[in-house]
C-alpha cells in the first residue's frame, strides 16, 4: 500500500530531508475567464474572471480540507499574477516558493462550461471551448535550474501532472527531473492530464509516449480510462496496469462508472479495488478530476483504506461538479468520512446537489436540504423538491472523474 513519508506521524528517519509541507503541487495557473452566459466564444458578450490551474486547484482544494499545502510556479509581474497569487493564497496555500517573471505574461485562457475533448470524442456538441493564451508564458520558462530543490523534496507529497510537459523543453525537462527515482523524494503523484489540443505540434508528436515515460517514474499515477485509450491505444483498466507496472499505485478513472485502483503489496501482487462513482445533479463537469486526484491524496495522507481513498476522490469530484468553477467548496472533514464509511447499498442510493457542501450535516432528499442520506428514510409528508432542485434545474447523473 503506498504510504508517504511519515504518514503515520512518526519522525523522519535519521538524514531523511525535513517535510515541511504535506503538499507540494507544482505547474502553471492561469487567470481564467468563464462566459456569464451560455453559446459560443464567439457570441460571448461578458466573461467572469476565475482562476484555473490543475496543480493549484489540487493545492487548493487540499488547503481548505486542512491540509498544508505548496503551490510552486511562475507568473509574471502583471496584475493577473497579483490576482493568481492573491486568490490562490486565499484559499489557504503557501505561494512563497512562485516566482515573478518581469519579461514573460502570466497565462490566461476562456473557456465555455462543456467538457473537454480527450482525442477520442471529436468535435462532439456538448464539449466545451478552450482557447489559450499561454505560449511564452512565465511558468513555460521553468527549467530545473530555476527551482529550489528543498520547496519540491522538503514535502511528504509531490503532485505533478502531464500538461507541466507539453509547456516547453525546460518544463519537461522539470519534470524528467522530478520523476527519476531518487532516495529521500517524497512520494510523486501524477496525473496524466492528457491534453490532445496541447499536443497537436508536429514538435510534440511524442508526447503521449513521453507522458508513458514519465508515469513509470511515479509512485502515485492518476489517468482517465478515456485518455488512456486516445493517447496510448489501451483500453481498459488491466491493459493501463500492464503498461504501468512501475507505480506502486495506480488510479483508472472511468467517468461515470467510477475508479479502480491497483495497489502494489510486499509481495508484489496488486489488490485491486473499484469505488463507483456518485449520483450528482452537474452544474459544471470542469475542475472533476483535480478535485478526485485532492480527495485521493488527502486519504493517502492519512493512510486510510484505498476504498476510502476512491470514495473520498469522489465525493470532492461531486464538489467541484455541483458548482460553476473548477473550484467547489470541498466537504468538510467530519461530512466527508461520514459518506465514505457508507455501507455498500447507501453509497449507491446517494444523491449529491448544488450546496451539499454548505449544508454541513445530511439532509433526507424530500426536505430542504441538497444531500439525501440514505440511512435517514424520507419523512412521508414530504414530496417537496430540494431548493436547488426547484430553483436550478440541471442534468442529473453519475459523477464524472475525467481530467
Amino acid at each position: 500500500m503506498t504510504r508517504p513519508p511519515n504518514a503515520d506521524g512518526a519522525p523522519a528517519a535519521a538524514g531523511a530531508p525535513a517535510r515541511d509541507a504535506e503538499v507540494v503541487c507544482l505547474g502553471e495557473s492561469m487567470v481564467t475567464f468563464v462566459p456569464r452566459a451560455p453559446g459560443r466564444l464567439a457570441e460571448v458578450p461578458a466573461f467572469d474572471r476565475a482562476i484555473g490551474g490543475a496543480e493549484s486547484n489540487v493545492a487548493c482544494t487540499l488547503a481548505r480540507t486542512g491540509h498544508t499545502a505548496r503551490w510552486v510556479s511562475r507568473v509574471g509581474t502583471d496584475g493577473f499574477g497579483d490576482h493568481l497569487l492573491a486568490a490562490v493564497a486565499g484559499f489557504g496555500v503557501d505561494t512563497s516558493h512562485v516566482q515573478r517573471d518581469p519579461l514573460r505574461p502570466t497565462g490566461i485562457y476562456f473557456r465555455t462550461a462543456g467538457e473537454r475533448a480527450t482525442g477520442l470524442d471529436g468535435a462532439a456538441a456538448d464539449r466545451g471551448e478552450v482557447l489559450y493564451y499561454r505560449a511564452g508564458s512565465a511558468a513555460s520558462a521553468m527549467t530545473p535550474g530555476l527551482l529550489d530543490p528543498a520547496a519540491l523534496h522538503h514535502a511528504r507529497i509531490l503532485h505533478l501532472t502531464g500538461i507541466t510537459a507539453a509547456l516547453s523543453d525546460g518544463c519537461l525537462g522539470v519534470l524528467r527531473t522530478l520523476t527519476r527515482r531518487t532516495p529521500d523524494r517524497p512520494l510523486v503523484s501524477f496525473d496524466v492530464n492528457y491534453r490532445a489540443d496541447l499536443w497537436r505540434d508536429p514538435a510534440a508528436a511524442q508526447g503521449p509516449e513521453l507522458l508513458l515515460g514519465l508515469a513509470r517514474g511515479c509512485d502515485l499515477v492518476f489517468v482517465g480510462e478515456d485518455e488512456a485509450a486516445a493517447a496510448w491505444d489501451l483500453h481498459g483498466p488491466g491493459a493501463v496496469r500492464a503498461a504501468l507496472p512501475e507505480p506502486a499505485t495506480l488510479v483508472v478513472k472511468h467517468g461515470a462508472a467510477g475508479a479502480t485502483a491497483f495497489d502494489r503489496q510486499a509481495d508484489g501482487t496488486d489488490t485491486v479495488t473499484f469505488a463507483p462513482a456518485l449520483r450528482v445533479e452537474v452544474v459544471a463537469p470542469v475542475g472533476a478530476g483535480d478535485a478526485f486526484a485532492a480527495g485521493f491524496l488527502s486519504g493517502t495522507l492519512r493512510a486510510l483504506p484505498v476504498l476510502t481513498r476512491l470514495r473520498l476522490g469522489h465525493l470532492t469530484a461531486a464538489a467541484a461538479l455541483t458548482v460553476p468553477g473548477d473550484l467547489g467548496p470541498p466537504p468538510g472533514r467530519g461530512l466527508a468520512d461520514r459518506l465514505a464509511a457508507l455501507g455498500p447499498a447507501d453509497w449507491d442510493t446517494l444523491r449529491l446537489g448544488p450546496g451539499w457542501t454548505a449544508d454541513g450535516a445530511h439532509r433526507t432528499g424530500g426536505g430542504t436540504g441538497t444531500v439525501h442520506d440514505p440511512r435517514t428514510p424520507n419523512p412521508p409528508a414530504t414530496g417537496r423538491a430540494s431548493t436547488a432542485e426547484r430553483h436550478v434545474p440541471r442534468r442529473s447523473r453519475d459523477s464524472e472523474v475525467r481530467t
